[in-house]
């Protein structure tokens, strides 16, 4: 493991499975290796443009439940998804750890990305094969590592374990676009009645929302989402123009009010969830997991 990228996130909150919820936000990690800096013809402001730009900030004011933040860009590794999604052109000798092809890797967007958004290239030449291997030692493992360890806690000691990927999202065309999308990939990383009454929460604050379009949740939901053992994950995206300034990278005045939603939705989901029939009959899990 590289020293200089430990730690690779920050954790907040009580992590002693105390809550039954867990917040993530992969994508807001705005730190850049200078190495990397230096192998890339993209300029800083380019690179970071990638991000979901204070995402995590939104999410500084929610106190106890624990509050899992990314410290690296996207662009140098992205969380969300899976270990193996790797573009095996972009090194210059074969790689010794497995690699599967997948539509987001064909784009570009695999674990370690090519592409910063559509023709800019992130890299001048080719990286060496232990790039990989050492990124995702040194970043993926410990990531999803603690989210699982995050949700068993929580599993075990309420019964279910809901987890709360946060996103930020260009505005998406159209007249009346969605302002916010939610994620369950199609409805087998949650139950229903929890992305119900998630959804409800934010229609209530007046905004416009989808589900599972134009995003149906990555990596995160997929692998850490398991409803038949009590284990729900929601991918939420929002559009980035209610609370910052796109151009500038800058929040905007909708940051306050953004961040007391989300707030209001941990309040809400921490007082309902007991209710919603979350538990699973899978006693195995829980045994498992030990």
């Amino acid at each position: 493991m590289t020293p200089s990228l430990t730690p690779s996130f920050t954790l907040s909150g009580d992590a002693d499975g105390r809550w039954p919820l867990v917040l993530a936000s992969p994508h807001s990690g705005r730190e850049y290796p200078p190495a990397f800096l230096r192998a890339s013809p993209l300029s800083h402001s380019q690179l970071r443009r990638a991000e979901d730009a204070y995402v995590d900030h939104l999410l500084d004011g929610i106190s106890g439940v624990p509050v899992l933040k990314a410290r690296w860009s996207r662009l140098f590794l992205d969380l969300n998804r899976a270990a193996d999604e790797i573009d095996a052109g972009m090194f210059d000798t074969p790689l010794g750890i497995p690699v599967r092809r997948s539509e987001r890797v064909d784009c570009g967007l695999g674990v370690l990305p090519r592409i910063a958004g559509h023709g800019l290239d992130i890299y001048r030449a080719k990286l060496g094969a232990s790039e990989a291997a050492e990124r995702l030692a040194a970043l993926h493992l410990p990531w999803h590592s603690r989210l699982t360890s995050l949700l068993a806690q929580a599993r075990r000691r309420h019964g279910h374990a809901v987890l709360i990927d946060c996103h930020s999202m260009p505005r998406p065309a159209g007249v009346s676009p969605p302002q916010i999308v939610l994620g369950d990939r199609h409805g087998r990383s949650a139950a229903p009645q929890l992305v119900q009454r998630i959804e409800a929460h934010f229609k209530a604050q007046g905004l416009r929302v989808a589900r599972n379009s134009p995003y149906a949740g990555g990596y995160t939901t997929e692998h850490h989402g398991q409803p038949d053992a009590s284990i729900h994950a929601v991918q939420i995206e929002i559009d980035r123009t209610l609370y910052m300034d796109p151009l500038r990278l800058t929040p905007n005045s909708g940051f306050e009010r953004m961040a007391r939603i989300l707030q209001s939705l941990v309040h809400m989901l921490l007082q309902d969830m007991p209710g919603l029939g979350l538990d699973s009959s899978d006693d195995g899990w829980a045994v498992a997991a030990e």
